[in-house]
């Protein structure tokens, strides 16, 4: 389905979760099982894949509309509020973004204060912050400049912030070794928008406070 994982949290956050498509299932497909006879028992017993047009009449009765999207093995069932099969059938695997983020790929996506949220889940943001203070003494700055702007991580508010908080952190043990501090541009504060179901995209790039102009909404933390 999709041909990144950037495509894969692009449109998770932007084109589901901030439009109400709070309610998810995260699986994987074992393994010998193929992934396309997968989707396609999935869209067809949920009914996915439906215009915009029935989507809203369904609204309107009522009724939930879902989503599915998959990155390799990973796939991801999110639907609205309102009534359906899922509900029943995926009743023990349910989530709510809004009390519970969905982890992934080493980000953590959720909803709040009608924002969807992409940050770095903890676990990768300790292991990252671990690495990079125990290296702020032990590496060249280019070295630890290039690693810093080479992180498989796109830089949403939450995740820059998260980055900042460790460049700080290197920085702090810098100085106090008598080293010189590592430049903010160690940071990359651009987000490369990603063409989620096309050929991935390896140049274009948006400055992270454009993303409200660009999908008509503000990821902010």
């Amino acid at each position: 389905m999709t041909q990144s994982i950037g495509g894969f949290i692009q449109q998770t956050a932007v084109c589901y979760l901030q439009r109400g498509y709070w309610f998810y299932v995260l699986g994987d497909i074992p393994k010998g099982k193929d992934p396309e006879r997968i989707d396609q028992k999935l869209l067809e017993k949920y009914q996915i894949g439906l215009s915009k047009y029935q989507r809203y009449r369904r609204k309107k009765l009522g009724q939930a509309s879902l989503q599915y999207i998959r990155y390799q093995n990973t796939f991801l069932l999110l639907s609205t509020k309102g009534e359906h099969l899922f509900f029943t059938e995926e009743q023990s695997k349910i989530q709510d973004a809004r009390r519970h983020p969905l982890r992934v790929f080493g980000y953590s996506l959720t909803y709040r204060d009608n924002h969807a949220l992409v940050s770095l889940d903890k676990e990768t943001y300790r292991n990252l912050e671990a690495y990079f203070l125990e290296q702020a003494l032990h590496r060249k700055a280019d070295t630890l400049i290039h690693e810093l702007r080479t992180l498989p991580y796109e830089p949403y508010t939450p995740v820059y912030r998260q980055l900042i908080s460790i460049w700080k952190g290197m920085n702090e043990r810098r100085q106090q070794a008598g080293f010189s501090p590592l430049p903010s541009s160690a940071v990359r504060r651009l987000r490369k928008i990603h063409s989620p179901f096309g050929k991935p995209s390896l140049e274009d790039e948006v400055e992270e406070t454009s993303v409200k102009d660009e999908k008509e909404v503000n990821l902010t933390l």
